[in-house]
């Protein structure tokens, strides 16, 4: 799928799962939604489910009872209605600042997948409603605080389910906030009023905590990529051997992930004059962890990386709700709205993500470290001790390692009973979507810095010993200056620098540049 065709691609949305770029496409690019016949025909039948159980007298969870801690009230037909509005408004009770516009559409989108699924009992015009929310890109406002992963992710989707019902405030395609009834009626939409089951079926899913996962992966996949070959200009700017790379090191201990970041290592250093030639007076046996063990931590977390999309899969494939609809016509309670599967991975990639910042770190600080360069000036300064060079580059990637090792502290081993202890274990998986978009951007940052200075102290080294860089580095470093990070020089202002590294290694600049000498990476 093409991601940068934006709202002219269109994502049709079936009875079965989606797949990763189907959901990057319409949470970050816009791209419109149409619904299947086939998920018309699933929604169409497992709302006849529904509303023959709401014609009998037995009670049925969120159909004709209370939810939660309520459930053994019955609820009769008169206010079933009530009921279903009641629910999401009482549950649009989030607080703090308003989340990123792609969570919310991605949030949105993953609902409207579960609810197509058949398995919920909404009827069609609700999805189609959801649909034309997306299409029209009407983004509810929804709020930092409000889920524990458990429940589904009730409050934001509260706040979205709201804006079906015309209530709240949301954002138009243009920006700007309003109420969502004008909202609704700039676009030729009219609010939907929510009958039985409804309510609780739009509310019961692990939708944000699923769709942060999902756009997480996809920037670490660049990020890591990125990190391989900002470890790889390091390695060459140190003199470091390649010899370490070499392919059967790596099968003797095979983890797939290891391989790749030496094999992605060993291709951006083909042609390097530079690897290997520090001899001096204390001739190198083996370079420090930091340079040496790159592919082992990159690798480590790459392999994180693969067991996390396998966890997004599976969820991907689900329909979480509660009661359910199942094939033959029962509806039953359980309990797969729980977001433990979902949370862990979350809570493991934010340890994976501040280990290879705290890599990349080691590996910049050695770059500016006169007595671990081996001949490269102080703090990779111009004139040292008139310029300072890289030195508090280095203290603010210091500092950005040190606020992801606070975020790398798992929030799915917490649990707040709530709902008078009827919910009495949660998964805080929210919570951990939230800290690990915030560990990506600190990882973007990092990898940035290392990027600034192992492309400066490869020019410096190029300079001085008149040896090449390898033609895929030098890409690399060309691609940077281009993209405005300044190269060697007298001291400057340097945090527009490292800004333009940042938005340089966010958009896969590092990864293209080297791309376009070695083909493709791993």
């Amino acid at each position: 799928m093409d991601m940068h065709t934006g709202s002219m691609e269109t994502v049709v949305v079936g009875s079965s799962g989606l797949t990763p770029e189907q959901v990057l496409a319409v949470a970050r690019h816009g791209a419109r939604v149409e619904l299947a016949e086939e998920a018309v025909r699933a929604l169409a039948a497992s709302r006849e489910v529904v509303d023959a159980l709401a014609a009998k007298p037995d009670p049925v969870y969120g159909v004709s009872t209370g939810f939660g801690a309520l459930a053994t009230r019955h609820i009769g037909p008169d206010l079933r209605t009530r009921l279903q509005r009641n629910i999401v408004r009482s549950h649009a009770a989030g607080m703090g600042p308003r989340v990123e516009r792609e969570v919310v559409r991605a949030l949105m989108f993953l609902r409207l997948k579960t609810v197509c699924s058949g398995r919920t009992g909404v009827r069609p015009e609700v999805a189609r409603a959801m649909a034309g929310l997306l299409n029209a890109g009407i983004t509810p406002v929804v709020h930092e605080y409000g889920s524990l992963g458990c429940s589904g992710d009730l409050a934001p989707l509260s706040h979205c389910a709201l804006a079906l019902m015309g209530e709240g405030e949301a954002e138009g395609p243009d920006g700007v906030l309003r109420p969502v009834r004008e909202l609704l009626a700039a676009h030729g939409l009219h609010p939907v009023e929510l009958k039985e089951k409804e309510g609780l079926a739009l509310l019961n899913g692990t939708d944000g905590m699923l769709g942060m996962l999902l756009m997480a992966l996809a920037d670490l996949r660049l990020l890591y990529t990125s990190a391989d070959i900002t470890a790889a200009m390091t390695l060459e700017a140190l003199l470091g051997s390649e010899r370490v790379l070499a392919p059967e090191l790596h099968a003797i201990r095979p983890h797939p992930g290891q391989a790749d970041s030496a094999a992605n290592m060993l291709a951006v250093l083909h042609g390097s004059e530079m690897t290997g030639q520090h001899q001096g007076d204390e001739p190198r046996v083996q370079d420090a962890y930091s340079v040496r063990c790159a592919p082992q931590v990159a690798g480590a977390g790459r392999d994180t990386l693969t067991h996390a999309e396998l966890v997004a899969g599976r969820e991907l494939a689900a329909a979480v709700d509660n009661p359910v609809v199942l094939p033959d016509g029962r509806v039953e309670s359980n309990g797969n709205f729980h977001g433990a599967p979902v949370a862990y991975v979350l809570d493991f990639l934010a340890i994976a993500a501040a280990d290879l910042a705290s890599i990349a770190e080691r590996r910049t600080d050695r770059l500016l470290d006169k007595a671990r360069s081996h001949g490269l000036p102080a703090f990779l300064a111009d004139d040292p001790g008139v310029d300072s060079g890289l030195m508090i580059a280095q203290y603010t990637q210091a500092a950005l390692v040190g606020e992801l090792k606070r975020l790398a502290v798992p929030a799915s081993v917490d649990s707040i009973p709530s709902s008078a202890m009827q919910e009495d274990h949660v998964s805080m998986g929210w919570s951990a979507a939230r800290k690990l978009r915030q560990a990506v951007d600190g990882l973007a940052r990092v990898v940035a810095v290392e990027l600034v200075a192992a492309s400066r102290a490869l020019e410096l080294r190029r300079d001085a010993t008149g040896l090449a860089p390898a033609p895929a580095t030098w890409a690399v470093v060309r691609a940077a200056r281009d993209a405005d990070v300044a190269g060697p020089g007298p001291d400057r202002y340097l945090a527009p620098d490292l800004a333009a590294a940042e938005a340089f290694v966010r958009t896969g600049g590092a990864v293209r540049a080297a791309r376009s000498v070695t083909g493709p990476l791993r």
